[in-house]
């Protein structure tokens, strides 16, 4: 089970989330100006395999993975037109490559069949896309310009925590609570901003709070007086 940090948010006494919510994201705005995505694709559908490669590795590793794949691999139809063991090969240092490949194959398979060949806009679609979670049809809601919800990966969920915007550890749940206090504009860029912030600043174990701009007076669990 994930370490909790909810803790850690009783700290230091702040304003109530609502209050603090708006100004949180202005500053790591500020503090992460070149927060991004940090995976490396060029249309929809080496966006959605990335994302779909990316669970349980790094986005470094798949960017090196996929450097390779995306030269050979550029329509739904070559996912499914080499053997099976040829694509777990391809993507074995991404790790899980059996279920990766079982899960890209009945992807493709389907954008061929029920979309043209094309990764589908509706959110729903994307989560009947075989492999295809909240998290990963998300991802690529967002970077095509229309967020459906909130990402939660491990540096949300820790930073969430942390700041007192959520009380819960259940991604899902978490997801809830961000979206109702986070306004809409800001769903696709927030998740990067947390995420920059938990790699530069916010660690798991030894944060830096005495380098963090929310630490004065916009986290409850700083531990800076």
């Amino acid at each position: 089970m994930a370490r909790s940090y909810l803790a850690e948010a009783g700290r230091k006494k702040v304003a109530p989330k609502k209050e603090r919510i708006r100004p949180i994201i202005d500053r790591l705005a500020v503090e992460h100006a070149d927060a991004k995505i940090a995976l490396t694709f060029a249309n929809p559908l080496e966006l959605l395999v990335s994302v779909m490669l990316s669970a349980q590795t790094t986005d470094v590793n798949v960017n090196r993975v996929t450097e390779k794949l995306f030269t050979k691999y550029k329509r739904p139809e070559d996912y499914l037109a080499v053997p099976v063991a040829e694509l777990e090969r391809d993507i074995f240092a991404t790790g899980f490559y059996r279920q990766k490949t079982k899960s890209l194959r009945g992807t493709m398979q389907r954008i061929i069949e029920v979309h043209g060949g094309e990764v589908p806009e509706s959110f729903d679609e994307l989560l009947k896309l075989p492999g295809v979670a909240r998290k990963t049809a998300n991802v690529v809601s967002a970077e095509r310009g229309n967020p459906q919800g909130i990402v939660v990966d491990t540096h949300v969920r820790r930073l969430s925590q942390r700041l007192g915007l959520t009380k819960q550890s259940d991604p899902v749940k978490i997801e809830r609570d961000l979206m109702r206090l986070v306004p809409r504009e800001d769903w696709a860029r927030f998740p990067h901003l947390m995420i920059w912030h938990g790699r530069r600043i916010c660690d798991a174990r030894k944060p830096l709070c005495e380098e963090c701009p929310l630490a004065l007076d916009l986290c409850p669990s700083s531990r800076v007086s």
